[in-house]
């Protein structure tokens, strides 16, 4: 039996088809998990402007885009990064390599470090398919350099010997 060469074309372009579109819902499931993370692992509490006060309720194209009020402490003055800027300049790798990074705090690096490549990745295409928005967050400043920016105060008091020496 010969097959003529629309049938093989049109086989050929089902066949295809059923490729991208599986792809599609793959990578549709990998944006959710990433939204889930973020939500769940406390990002949007610093790096979402008004999402704590607004009880969670900000809608997704809100998110992510830093903040202007910085945190204060020993290490000096810290800004939650507009993540749907800084990710579109990092490659995957680069995402993986930076989110195992040790970071000022109060960044809570260890929990992004302790993660699953896979959950990393799934941040990486949620934040990146925000798009990006908003304006760069501040730079960081040193111990004792004054900001102009609000901040809040994260001193921690009567500290025993050996905690006061970790945050120092």
């Amino acid at each position: 039996m010969k097959i003529s060469n629309v049938v093989c074309a049109s086989l050929l372009a089902m066949a295809c088809g059923t490729a991208a579109a599986s792809e599609m819902a793959v990578q549709k499931q990998v944006i959710e998990r990433g939204r889930y993370l973020i939500s769940t692992s406390g990002c949007n509490d610093c790096h979402t402007p008004g999402y704590p006060i607004s009880g969670g309720t900000l809608p997704v194209n809100n998110w992510l885009t830093g903040a202007s009020v910085g945190f204060q402490g020993p290490w000096g003055t810290t800004y939650p990064a507009n993540l749907r800027l800084s990710m579109q300049n990092l490659s995957e790798q680069e995402w993986l390599t930076k989110a195992r990074t040790p970071m000022r705090p109060p960044m809570p690096w260890f929990s992004l470090r302790d993660m699953s490549d896979a959950d990393l990745k799934a941040i990486y295409h949620f934040v990146r398919s925000l798009g990006p928005s908003g304006e760069p967050a501040p730079v960081y400043a040193r111990p004792g350099q004054s900001v102009s920016t609000p901040y809040i105060e994260f001193v921690p008091k009567n500290l025993p010997k050996e905690a006061k020496a970790a945050v120092e």
